[in-house]
């Protein structure tokens, strides 16, 4: 059954993860940490407008938090603040309800389809999109605060 969500495909993502470190100066900065398995996620995002400009991340995560950081690193830049929040609650919804898998230009996160049958595994594998949510949402919060 492990076989099954460390398939190929997960474990070269996880060896293969692109814009690693930080940011020289992000919009905003947001951390993860799962208490179960001990896997930190930090997340740099820049943004112009709503869309995503710049992205960086320091993944301490097993093999499932590296395989999806790794997606996320492949995906975030160009994609909208609503997109990320939507990807994100897709995924959840995928691995606690059994929901469908992300399609259109997410599609590549539904490798991590098979890990909803191993719920000790799905807080790991959730930490960067809560990261980019936080990060997202610290944004969102700053530019409600400047006055018009």
């Amino acid at each position: 059954m492990l076989d099954d969500i460390y398939n190929a495909r997960i474990l070269a993502l996880a060896a293969d993860i692109p814009r690693l470190g930080r940011l020289p100066a992000p919009g905003a900065s947001a951390s993860k940490h799962s208490k179960l398995c001990g896997s930190t996620v930090t997340v740099d995002l820049a943004t112009e407008g709503d869309t995503v400009t710049d992205f960086a991340h320091d993944v301490k995560a097993c093999a499932l938090g590296q395989a999806a950081s790794s997606l996320m690193a492949r995906h975030a830049v160009g994609a909208s603040a609503d997109e990320l929040r939507a990807l994100r609650e897709t995924v959840r919804r995928m691995l606690k309800e059994g929901g469908p898998a992300p399609v259109g230009k997410f599609a590549d996160f539904a490798v991590l389809e098979p890990v909803r049958d191993f719920k000790a595994r799905h807080a790991s594998t959730l930490l960067t999109f809560d990261a980019v949510v936080d990060a997202l949402d610290q944004i969102a919060a700053g530019k409600e605060a400047v006055p018009a």
